[in-house]
């Protein structure tokens, strides 16, 4: 044996046992971390592994069932461990409404997301907490309620829009096709022309390539592969999903550059089109008062921009898309729903006041957001201080799921919780009733801030398209075939799947 030959050996030797060494280090720090996580006054859970935690239980395509069926095991309250992450997880309407609501400060503050971190930091309005997040929620909730959210400028806005879109549905003549884009477009020019101040053409490369890639981002946040990158992100780098992710991003981020550069270069304070003007001639006053250290800066102006344009987008339309495909499953509830919008409109436009006339129309929307179920553990939350609850004492930065889904399909407060049941929101004289456990946009201080727009838009653009056309499977698929298996996201979409919309006015 030459003497490189034994270098190589020893080399190698040295290489296998320094591996053997760092495992052994992570397996003791692990266990260490565990142990001493673990207490009596933490939440019961099942025993986590070192390095793994409860991984192995999980079905992390669909962590939320996963989390069902534990809770059926540990109570309303308990704990899991996502690799060495402790999180605490709040299930059924009562526990998760008294978490959110009557304790809406200790639970109130949002946990992150790793691969949305990298490039958020914990700007925008989504992502932040302290100081910046309420000044940022504050200008956010004013402004757009400036510039038309839940007002009747807003709902000429949709009107509009639906016009667009009843066009692009007549274009296709019956002939089964993919509503995701038309649905997408359409509701994203709402928020559009608050944030940016104008719609844009369906047509339009620059609008199109900005909703696509939204998409796009929203599908990958869903793959096995994210979802690891945000367990082990010294792992998940190396992801062809994640440099995907990441290019998807940085050209939204440079796309938004340029659309604020122009809006900046025809600026009139005086006259401000929409919710960028603004936050720019805020940061205008402030740097002109010589103001230096405020929360109004472009990083915080990129990421609230961000986070309206996503989740003012993807919500909405994806519930919208949950509905044309559950009438064309249930075509005696989507005659229902038709036979009442004719009685009661005919052929006249549609006005958010005609609600109160249309209750089994808006008993069938709020049955499809709870069957829909689209953000089942709602966005991760954190405690921002120590609290008991329950009898448990859940430590200060602690992560908390709340599962929204365990509270729209709470067996203990709807009756046919598996079931698309619209008599779930109707009383026995077909009125509307509300529902204390329907909670879709969350609660407490982290209740969805765009839930006016989205309950204007969900009704308006139903109820116009319920009027316009008949939703039916494509020629050769019966009403039993349509799957209703939801395709994995950061929200649940429906399967890839198309409908025929036939003309009926």
């Amino acid at each position: 044996m030459g003497m490189s030959d034994v270098l190589l050996q020893s080399s190698s030797s040295t290489s296998l046992l320094g591996a053997l060494l760092i495992l052994l280090l992570v397996y003791i720090i692990s266990s260490f971390l565990f142990s001493s996580r673990q207490n009596g006054s933490d939440p019961p859970g099942p025993r986590p592994l070192p390095l793994l935690g409860n991984l192995l239980l999980m079905d992390l395509q669909r962590p939320y069932n996963t989390l069902s069926e534990l809770s059926k095991k540990y109570g309303s309250v308990f704990t899991v461990y996502f690799g060495s992450n402790k999180v605490v997880v709040l299930t059924g309407y009562k526990t998760v409404k008294e978490a959110l609501v009557d304790h809406a400060e200790e639970f109130g503050d949002r946990d992150q997301i790793p691969v949305l971190n990298e490039f958020n930091k914990g700007h925008g309005v989504i992502w932040s907490n302290g100081e910046s997040w309420k000044e940022m929620r504050r200008f956010a909730l004013t402004n757009l309620r400036d510039f038309g959210m839940g007002k009747k400028v807003c709902e000429d806005k949709i009107h509009e829009e639906c016009d667009y879109l009843i066009e692009v549905f007549k274009k296709f003549k019956g002939e089964p096709f993919d509503t995701t884009q038309p649905m997408n477009y359409a509701v994203s020019n709402i928020i559009c022309s608050m944030v940016y101040g104008s719609r844009f053409e369906y047509d339009d490369p620059e609008f199109t390539s900005l909703v696509d890639r939204t998409n796009r981002g929203m599908q990958l946040m869903g793959t096995t592969a994210i979802r690891i990158y945000n367990l082990f992100p010294w792992i998940g780098k190396w992801f062809h999903e994640f440099r995907e992710f990441t290019t998807l991003t940085l050209a939204n981020i440079n796309q938004n550059r340029r659309l604020f550069k122009l809006l900046k270069e025809t600026l009139n304070p005086q006259m401000c089109r929409g919710f960028v003007d603004a936050y720019l001639s805020r940061m205008q006053n402030l740097e002109e008062s010589g103001i230096t250290n405020s929360h109004f800066h472009d990083q915080n102006l990129m990421m609230m921009v961000f986070n309206l344009f996503a989740a003012g987008t993807d919500t909405t339309s994806t519930t919208l898309r949950w509905g044309l495909l559950l009438m064309a499953k249930y075509p005696k509830i989507q005659d229902q729903v038709q036979e009442e919008i004719n009685k009661v409109m005919g052929g006249r436009q549609v006005q958010v006041e005609d609600r109160k006339n249309l209750p089994f129309t808006d008993a069938v929307i709020h049955e499809i957001q709870r069957i829909a179920n689209i953000v089942p553990l709602s966005l991760p939350h954190k405690t921002s201080q120590d609290v008991s609850f329950h009898g448990y004492l859940i430590k200060k930065g602690t992560t908390v799921f709340p599962h929204l889904m365990s509270v729209l399909y709470d067996e203990s407060e709807w009756e046919k919780p598996h079931s698309f049941y619209p008599a779930h929101f109707l009383n026995k004289d077909g009125k509307f009733v509300k529902r204390d456990a329907f909670m879709p946009f969350s609660a407490g201080r982290r209740i969805c801030l765009g839930e006016s727009l989205a309950r204007m838009e969900l009704f308006i653009f139903f109820t116009t398209l319920m009027q316009r056309f008949r939703f039916t499977p494509p020629p050769g698929v019966s009403e039993e075939e349509l799957d209703l298996t939801a395709r994995v996201g950061l929200t649940l979409n429906p399967s890839s799947h198309k409908l025929c919309a036939t003309s009926i006015m």
